[in-house]
């Protein structure tokens, strides 16, 4: 791969950067299903969904987020992630008709950001730094 760089003493810091964005998606999405699991009703109304719906996404967010942690099957959890940010982002488009940028930060604009930051995540496997498990490029 013939790369433009600006800065070749940065490329050193890629797995560290891989793995520092992993951290943050986790931070993010594993207090999302943290909360959602504490407070399954309370959480669902404010989404419009069933509690049972509600304990699903916060079990997938959490399970995810492990995923992202320790780097077990990394890009399935990216990419559940993934969807998850999609039917956030369509809830918000389509239902809730919300703009981009929302009213007061309630627009979808940090979804699909993280939404980015997660098909990062899939598309390098999440770099070196994972535990080794099964076969790696």
């Amino acid at each position: 791969m013939n790369l433009n760089v600006t800065f070749p003493s940065l490329l050193g810091l890629q797995d560290f950067s891989l793995f520092l964005l992993r951290m943050v998606v986790a931070l993010v999405f594993g207090a999302s299903g943290y909360y959602t699991l504490r407070d399954p009703v309370g959480r669902g109304r404010s989404f419009d969904l069933s509690p049972r719906a509600a304990v699903g996404i916060g079990l997938a967010e959490v399970l995810g987020s492990l995923g992202l942690v320790t780097g077990v099957l990394v890009q399935l959890a990216a990419i559940g992630l993934i969807l998850i940010g999609l039917g956030a982002i369509q809830k918000k488009v389509f239902v809730w008709k919300t703009g981009i940028w929302g009213d007061k930060n309630s627009g979808w604009h940090y979804d699909l950001t993280y939404l980015a930051m997660n098909l990062v995540i899939a598309a390098t496997a999440g770099g070196r730094w994972v535990v080794p498990i099964g076969a790696r490029p």
